[in-house]
C-alpha cells in the first residue's frame, strides 16, 4: 500500500520522526498557500512546472518547481531544514546545486553571504540562473561536476533533473567537465580565510568527496552537510558528526 507514491512503513517511521513536525509547524510559516502545499506534497497533486511563494528571512520570494520532486526539496530545505544555516554566514560552497533551492534558502537565511554553486547539467544551470535572478551579484556558478579529479565525466540524469550523477545509469547521459574537490575548496580557502558551509548532494561519491578532504581544509570549514549516512565519523579529528534523517551535519570541534 502506497499514499502519495510513499509506501506505508516509510510513512508509519515519518510519524515519530522529529524533524517531519518542525516541517509541518515551518510549512505553515513559509508557504503562502500552505494547505495547498500540504497536499500536493502528501498526496502527489500539482500540475508543473509552477512557481510558489516562500517567505524568508528577505521577505517574500518566488521559486520555479518543474516536479512534484522539486515540491519535496522546497519542504526538506526550507521547512525541515536539513542545512541549518546563520546570518552570520559569509561563504558558502554548495556541490550540486540543482535549480537553486538550497542557494535560495542559504542567501535568504544569511543576507551577507556569498555561494559558489557548482552544477554540471545544462537544464538544471538555466533553472538555477532563473531561480536567483532576485541575487544576482551574490553568487557564481560553476557549470561542472565536483568529482576527484579535473578531466571530463559521463553524467548521467532521469527527466526531473533532481536525480542524476557521474556514472549512474539513467535515462539520458551527457559527458561533462569535471573538477577537483579538493582544489576548489583549497582556492575558496585561499581567497578567504575559511567557508562557513559546504554542502554536498551529487548523488554520487559523497562519501568519497568527505573522506579525502585534508585536516588542514577541514579545519578551515566550520560546517559540512552532506546526503548520505556515515557508519563513522571520516572527519573526526576536525569535525563532530550528527545525523538528521538522511542528512549527515559535520560540525567543526
Amino acid at each position: 500500500m502506497s499514499i502519495g507514491g510513499r509506501d506505508l512503513r516509510t510513512i508509519l517511521r515519518a510519524a515519530v520522526e522529529k524533524r517531519h513536525y518542525v516541517a509541518l509547524w515551518n510549512t505553515f510559516k513559509v508557504h503562502k498557500k500552505p494547505i495547498n502545499v500540504l497536499s500536493d506534497y502528501l498526496l502527489g497533486h500539482g500540475k508543473y512546472p509552477r512557481k510558489i511563494e516562500v517567505h524568508t528571512r528577505l521577505g517574500e520570494i518566488d521559486l520555479a518547481l518543474f516536479s512534484r520532486d522539486d515540491l519535496i526539496t522546497v519542504n526538506e530545505i526550507f521547512c525541515r531544514k536539513d542545512y541549518p544555516t546563520e546570518a552570520e554566514d559569509k561563504v558558502i560552497v554548495d556541490f550540486g546545486s540543482n535549480i537553486g533551492i538550497s542557494a535560495a534558502y542559504f542567501m535568504t537565511q544569511a543576507p551577507h553571504s556569498y555561494t559558489y554553486l557548482f552544477e554540471p547539467l545544462p537544464m538544471n544551470v538555466s533553472r538555477l540562473r532563473d531561480n536567483l535572478k532576485p541575487f544576482d551579484g551574490r553568487f557564481t556558478i560553476h557549470e561542472c561536476a565536483v568529482w576527484l579529479a579535473n578531466g571530463t565525466v559521463e553524467f548521467g540524469w532521469e527527466d526531473t533533473g533532481r536525480y542524476g550523477g557521474i556514472g549512474l545509469k539513467k535515462d539520458h547521459s551527457i559527458v561533462v567537465e569535471s573538477v577537483d574537490s579538493n582544489e576548489i575548496l583549497r582556492k575558496l580557502i585561499d581567497s578567504h580565510g575559511r567557508i562557513d558551509i559546504l554542502k554536498i548532494d551529487v548523488e554520487s561519491f559523497e562519501r568519497e568527496l568527505v573522506e579525502r578532504i585534508p585536516d588542514d581544509v577541514a579545519q578551515r570549514i566550520n560546517r559540512i552537510y552532506v546526503e548520505f549516512k556515515f557508519e563513522n565519523n571520516p572527519l573526526s579529528r576536525t569535525h563532530r558528526l550528527s545525523q538528521y534523517g538522511s542528512v549527515t551535519h559535520f560540525v567543526r570541534a
